[in-house]
């Protein structure tokens, strides 16, 4: 202890509030200079400085954290109130307000590590097989007639496909390939798709894609079987799953990577209207350069003509090849604008020949014609089939017992039994029949029987 050598008293040790906490700061930070915390996100804010900050809790306790803005970036996942995260950080002292607190320089979802070191692990061994290779990825069609389109065909992602498409280009044509993009039948289905886009023969590109979601929801275009049928595929891989942030096995294999559905529309489809104001910029470009091109000349041959004595041949010679070079220039201009033109409208020509709309008329016209004959035949099948009735009715009208009545014969019934008298015998004098005529009966008394 010190010690006051006159008096003998102690001496005090008065620190400042800054000194204290400076003190505080370099204890917690040599003590905690790197540790692994898990906790549940509270009072989450983003200011506008891009620095996350927030409150991590457990059932008894709870600490401030700051992630700031540079390891931000590397984050896969959008932090919220309520998810439960692992960190590893520093604990440390913000002195203005002497409150401690961990400044976090790495954060995962909890329970989501195994999934990161497995998408870590397949990742780099791919990577020595070459399936991340850039010499090994073609080029997308400029012009593509057909694209392939894996996804979920319920999902908002070909919804947005489908619309960026039809504003840019409404001509091209889509197949569509359906699979699950979620669950533990995505994978083999989106294999299988891939696989059956791939034995067409007419496909141009093919883009495999869905929306955003957490990395179990986008973890099938992470399996190994996704990556090696885009590697093994002959047409161009488009891979477009999730949002910008989101990178999966797929998108390193495919030839291209577009950041959302949208995007790899946009990216496999040129806009009509931007090819055509290009040739546009193209034509006015290359009129500037001839102008330019031509006047600088003209301005050299005027400088040469004050300097030189009596030029006059020499600049005439100069002066006609000059022509003779404006000449062949415009008419060159006026070859290539002209060849420009003839293949875009070929261009536009075979893209408008897949059309629909002659096939739905030839049809039309063929539905017509079935229409037609198939009333008609249905009419001479009916008129036959009357004419055979009406021949039935004439053959059973001729068996009928009323027509033989109508020619004078009757039939007697025996009262009261009305069983019908055949021979003589079946009636006795005194016996009262019924006569049945062609129209109406007569009931009769047996007066009398003869045999003959």
């Amino acid at each position: 202890m010190d010690m006051d050598s006159e008096t003998g008293i102690p001496r005090r040790h008065i620190l400042t509030v800054s000194e204290i906490t400076a003190l505080i700061k370099t204890t917690l930070e040599d003590s905690f200079p790197d540790v692994w915390i898990e906790g549940e996100i509270c009072n989450f804010r983003v200011p506008s400085s891009g620095h996350l900050y927030f409150t991590l809790k457990d059932n008894a306790s709870q600490i401030r954290a700051v992630l700031f803005r540079s390891a931000g970036r590397a984050l896969r996942f959008v932090p919220k109130d309520g998810l439960h995260v692992l960190c590893r950080g520093r604990v440390t002292v913000y002195e203005y307000r002497g409150e401690y607190q961990i400044v976090i320089d790495y954060m995962e979802p909890k329970g989501l590590g195994a999934l990161l070191m497995a998408f870590e692990q397949l990742k780099e061994r791919l990577a020595k097989e070459g399936f991340f290779d850039e010499s090994r990825k073609r080029s997308i069609p400029v012009f593509p007639r057909k694209i392939g389109i894996v996804t979920s065909p319920t999902g908002a992602a070909i919804q947005d496909i489908l619309k960026v498409i039809d504003r840019r280009f409404a001509n091209v044509e889509i197949v569509i390939a359906p699979a699950a993009v979620q669950g533990e039948r995505a994978a083999p289905e989106i294999v299988e798709a891939i696989t059956e886009l791939n034995h067409m023969d007419d496909i141009d590109v093919i883009i495999v894609t869905r929306g955003g979601g957490g990395i179990e929801d986008l973890w099938p275009f992470n399996e190994e079987s996704v990556a090696r049928a885009i590697y093994q595929s002959r047409i161009p891989i488009i891979s477009a799953v999730g949002h910008e942030i989101d990178y999966t096995i797929a998108d390193f294999v495919a030839d291209l990577r577009a950041p959302t559905p949208s995007a790899a529309a946009e990216l496999v489809v040129r806009n009509k209207e931007d090819i055509q104001g290009y040739i546009g910029t193209l034509y006015s470009r290359l009129v500037y350069a001839k102008k330019t091109f031509l006047d600088r000349r003209r301005d050299r041959l005027c400088a040469l003509s004050q300097r030189v004595m009596s030029p006059e041949r020499e600049i005439n010679r100069y002066i006609q090849r000059l022509d003779d070079i404006e000449g062949r220039l415009v008419l060159g201009i006026g070859r290539i604008l002209k060849d420009r033109r003839r293949r875009t409208d070929g261009m536009s020509k075979d893209v408008g020949s897949f059309s629909p709309r002659h096939t739905i008329l030839l049809y039309r016209q063929r539905l017509g014609a079935c229409t037609g004959s198939l009333w008609k035949n249905t009419g001479h099948l009916i008129a036959l089939k009357k004419k055979a009735l009406h021949g039935a009715m004439a053959r059973l009208d001729g068996l009928s017992p009323l027509a033989i009545l109508s020619r004078g014969y009757s039939i007697t019934y025996k009262l009261p039994g009305c069983s019908v008298v055949k021979t003589s015998a079946d009636v006795r004098k005194g016996d009262k029949v019924d006569v049945r005529l062609y129209e109406g009966n007569i009931v009769c008394v047996v007066e009398g029987i003869s045999s003959n």
